[in-house]
């Protein structure tokens, strides 16, 4: 039997980062950078209005006060299109709207507001110093210098930087593709009417949900027959469109092994017993060097819950990112946890708290049930180390939190 420590490290060993790919902007977000992005040009490229106003030398306004307005000719107008500002003169301003280059010379605008909004004529009622409302060239990003680090997530700040900068596409690790492959004769899709001897597919849509929340692209095949040529033709024929293939049910002890049959005759696929609970075994490697196959109990809270430990470090970390667990909380048993000799255990809880009370945990479950219910009402996983074993009432454990 496995620990989880040994399975867990294998599980990420084998899930290797994808080679980068340059994709369009669309294309890169949620993506992780592959390397470093340096600024094509200076942003703003020249002196700009950071709003609407007037153009003036600071000197020339530096005694206007409501009491005493300062009186400018305006000379031009200039829009946030225009290619040339012109050159200012003493005694004189230019409108300018937000965005707008700066009169050459022009070293302050005054904002609108501290105007009566003259056309050829403008009083000014308050002073500013010299740099005041106005964007300097290169202020924001110069030409050459790191503007994201590799490693990054994409998201829609880093996008719109990027996209200032001119740059259309990113050197990203693309989302992982996975496919789900429900195996079992008793499984049926829900929205139909129950048969007798038939069960929902749960699983199968469960992780579907889990891939997507941990930036993965899901394609979810639906429910496979126990047929090992039907399964064998099924997983041969998701190659060509998965980087990740999580098989879910066949994996029975005793005659119901399909998966594992199958998978024999495809590349480094092993199956092990890994010391956790609610666990048994599980399957991980190679699909004819090409997918990462990871094979998953039926049961959704065993599957969930193998996920959680195993499969989202693996994708994450085929995503590139260099932060791939869950960081986890200290909280305070409410209730008893029995535990089960030799495992370690992954049970349901409900955490309540602040970082300043403390948190507490409370058990969903009962010490050998699996209740989807209860997980469905959890926002955490208590880890029970093995070396634990049983904990009372008040003691301290450490929680994975689901909910984001």
């Amino acid at each position: 039997m496995r620990t989880v420590a040994e399975f867990l490290h294998h599980c990420v060993d084998v899930s290797a980062p994808l080679p980068p790919l340059d994709v369009s902007l669309d294309g890169a977000a949620g993506c992780v950078l592959a390397q470093a992005v340096h600024a094509n040009v200076d942003i703003p490229a020249r002196d700009l209005a950071d709003g609407d106003g007037y153009a003036v030398f600071a000197s020339d306004i530096a005694q206007a006060s409501a009491e005493n307005p300062i009186q400018l000719s305006v000379i031009d107008a200039v829009s946030a299109a225009a290619v040339n500002a012109g050159t200012l003169i003493p005694g004189g301003c230019v409108q300018v709207a937000s965005g707008a280059p700066l009169p050459a010379g022009a070293d302050a605008v005054v904002p609108i507001v501290f105007t009566d909004r003259g056309a050829a004529i403008v009083q000014i009622k308050r002073a500013v110093p010299a740099g005041s409302h106005v964007r300097h060239a290169g202020e924001d990003t110069r030409a050459g210098m790191e503007i994201l680090p590799a490693g990054v997530r994409l998201g829609a700040r880093h996008l719109a930087l990027l996209a200032a900068e001119g740059q259309a596409t990113a050197m990203v690790h693309p989302a992982p593709r996975v496919v789900i492959v429900a195996v079992g004769d008793e499984l049926q899709e829900p929205g139909w009417q129950p048969q007798t001897g038939k069960v929902f597919d749960a699983t199968s849509h469960a992780l579907a949900s889990a891939v997507r929340d941990a930036g993965g692209n899901v394609f979810r095949v639906g429910v496979v027959s126990d047929d090992k040529r039907v399964l064998r033709e099924t997983l041969e024929d998701q190659l060509v469109r998965a980087d990740i293939i999580i098989t879910t049910g066949g994996l029975s002890y005793g005659g119901g092994d399909t998966v594992k049959e199958v998978l024999a005759g495809f590349g480094s696929v092993r199956f092990d017993s890994v010391a956790f609970w609610p666990g048994r075994q599980l399957g991980i490697g190679k699909m004819n060097d090409e997918a990462v196959v990871f094979c998953l109990p039926g049961n959704p809270v065993a599957a969930l819950t193998a996920f959680e430990i195993f499969i989202r470090p693996a994708l994450l970390h085929m995503a590139g990112y260099s932060q791939i667990y869950r960081r986890p909380i200290e909280a305070h048993m409410t209730a008893a946890w029995a535990g089960h000799s030799g495992l370690e255990d992954y049970v349901p809880v409900r955490v309540v708290g602040n970082p300043h009370a403390g948190y507490r945990a409370t058990p969903l479950i009962e010490n050998d049930s699996t209740l989807i219910s209860a997980l469905a009402r959890a926002n955490g996983l208590a880890v029970i180390e093995p070396s634990v074993g049983a904990v009372s009432v008040g003691d301290s454990v450490q929680c994975m939190i689901l909910d984001r």
